[in-house]
């Protein structure tokens, strides 16, 4: 029987060592290789993975804000920013890239070299919503993202401007009824968007959508006039509000907020009606672990120092966080919930 040839890793090359014994010797270094070698190598590699890990950030940090200024994903980002910079010793610059829905931003950062300098801080629209409100979403919710933790949750605000002749709840939903397809709601997200259709659809009454880059151009329009009605996030809403501009007759969410309590929520009238988008933290896909780790144990202590929990508050926010595990999961879940919305909402994607 012919003796078995030995196949060579194509790499490797035999050489004369000591007393003509051949050894394997990289055809790249042209140096005999050994176990020593070897594990010497491995071990300086994952020493060096550890310490960039450690160093990070050694640059500043982009959050990109799908939405413009003064949105409420805007004023998270800015007091996380505030907290994280606290945190990391380091710079942290929020970029608004708004437009479609939050996904020119959402997009930019799926796309972004997985260094961790480069964070999306994300929202129920551009996380959930959008795989049902568009035909064609540029990014993959799930696929294209790192969690790294969810932040907090806001209601919207059933705004209007002074001219609609209703004093309360009810009298506005018999003012939409009587006015089908007369009265106009601005939308700036996907959440304002299904809120609006979505109690429409519940009380039996028809209104006409007029879509916007955000919330606060839109409330500039209501104001103006040009539409009648905004669903707006409780932290926009309360500044109108308060400044008396403007007339509000509920908030989204199942309880009233302790920030409005003299508000009712409209499922008091419009039973089983609610809608509460959320907030939060994600970096593009395949982000290194150590590196997402440090940045999911950054955002919890900025959500649990007073700065943040006292900004947040003000602004109209309830402190709602989890881990990347959590907020992995609330997606799945967000996405057919959301599916589910759109549905009762009788919204075609665009």
């Amino acid at each position: 029987m012919p003796p078995t040839e030995r196949t060579e890793p194509p790499n490797l090359r035999r050489a004369a060592g000591p007393l003509g014994i051949q050894t394997d010797t990289s055809i790249f270094s042209g140096e005999p290789m050994s176990l020593r070698h070897f594990l010497f190598a491995a071990v300086s590699a994952a020493l060096s993975s550890a310490a960039l890990a450690q160093a990070y950030p050694t640059k500043p940090i982009k959050l990109i804000v799908p939405f413009p200024a003064g949105s409420a994903t805007d004023v998270v980002a800015r007091v996380l920013a505030e907290g994280m910079t606290r945190e990391l010793a380091q710079s942290i610059i929020v970029e608004n890239k708004a437009g479609v829905q939050g996904t020119i931003g959402a997009s930019e950062v799926a796309k972004a070299a997985a260094d961790g300098y480069t964070l999306l801080v994300t929202t129920s629209t551009t996380q959930a919503a959008v795989t049902s409100l568009l035909k064609k979403v540029p990014y993959d919710p799930v696929k294209d993202f790192t969690p790294l933790g969810k932040i907090a949750t806001t209601p919207f605000v059933l705004i209007t401007n002074d001219k609609v002749p209703a004093t309360d709840l009810k009298s506005f939903i018999a003012y939409v009824k009587a006015n089908p397809g007369k009265v106009r709601f601005g939308q700036g997200s996907s959440g304002s968007w299904v809120s609006g259709s979505l109690f429409a659809s519940m009380i039996g009454g028809d209104m006409q959508m007029i879509p916007y880059k955000g919330i606060p151009p839109a409330i500039t329009d209501m104001l103006g006039g040009s539409i009648e009605v905004v669903f707006a996030d409780l932290g926009n809403a309360q500044a109108q509000i308060k400044g008396g501009k403007v007339k509000a007759f509920g908030v989204t969410s199942t309880k009233r907020a302790p920030q409005l309590p003299e508000l009712p929520a409209i499922t008091e009238q419009v039973p089983g009606y609610e809608l509460v988008p959320w907030f939060a933290l994600v970096g593009p896909a395949n982000l290194p672990k150590d590196i997402a780790a440090k940045l999911s144990t950054t955002l919890q202590k900025v959500l649990a120092s007073p700065e943040a929990k006292t900004k947040l508050t003000a602004g109209g926010f309830d402190i709602d966080s989890t881990d990347a595990a959590g907020l992995a999961k609330l997606i799945d879940s967000e996405i057919k919930r959301w599916g589910q919305l759109t549905k009762a909402a009788k919204i075609e994607a665009e």
